[in-house]
């Protein structure tokens, strides 16, 4: 059953969270979590495993912020593709020593904001954001991601543009999750009507 057809099925459980699981492993204030797919890939193996085996039908990668804005592969820093890969790794291991009955489990490649303000709010180009945002969804399309997961996203132009990107580089499915303020509006004042809106038109 692919994952479209087991959304539609009936009630689907993503898994819950990474960084604040990884904090309580050690991860020191101001480390990139993402580092830890390579440095400590067991304890990502093993959280991503206790979500399978808690009903998920979906894990996230550990990839939320991986981008080349931090991981650019200069100075020792690994490449974004090297951190996706060992990312969508760890959930597919994960996924293979996972027990319990649940059948249908998926490797949801986990996609964040950039950590900018993208033009005019920002100084970063909407086409800059939708190129490091293609070097993303590219990587975990190569590595063997099932889908999509632009994940609390809170600016409808980022959102934008990471849409664009996944569905110019990948012929994955693309599921969205926007993070709203108290005001029941994105950081950029848009509401849930206007971004459905947008999101349907793309």
């Amino acid at each position: 059953m692919g994952i479209m057809e087991c959304v539609r099925n009936g009630i689907f459980y993503l898994d819950g969270g990474t960084g604040t699981w990884l904090h309580k492993r050690g991860l020191r204030p101001g480390e990139l979590p993402e580092l830890w797919n390579l440095t400590h890939p067991e304890e990502l193996i093993a959280l991503h495993r206790a979500y399978f085996e808690a009903g998920s039908h979906a894990v996230c990668t550990n990839t939320l912020g991986a981008n080349a804005l931090k991981f650019d592969g200069r100075e020792g820093r690994p490449t974004v593709r090297e951190v996706v890969f060992t990312a969508v790794e760890c959930v597919k291991m994960a996924r293979e020593q996972a027990g319990g009955g649940q059948t249908e489990r998926f490797v949801a490649l986990d996609v964040g904001p950039l950590g900018k303000l993208l033009a005019p709010m920002g100084e970063l180009p909407f086409e800059e954001a939708v190129s490091l945002f293609a070097e993303l969804v590219r990587a975990g399309a190569d590595a063997g991601a099932d889908f999509i997961f632009l994940e609390t996203m809170n600016d409808c132009y980022e959102t934008k543009a990471a849409l664009l990107a996944a569905k110019e580089n990948c012929s994955l499915p693309v599921f969205v999750s926007n993070a709203y303020d108290e005001s029941g509006r994105l950081m950029s004042g848009t509401p849930p009507e206007a971004m459905v809106a947008m999101l349907e038109g793309l």
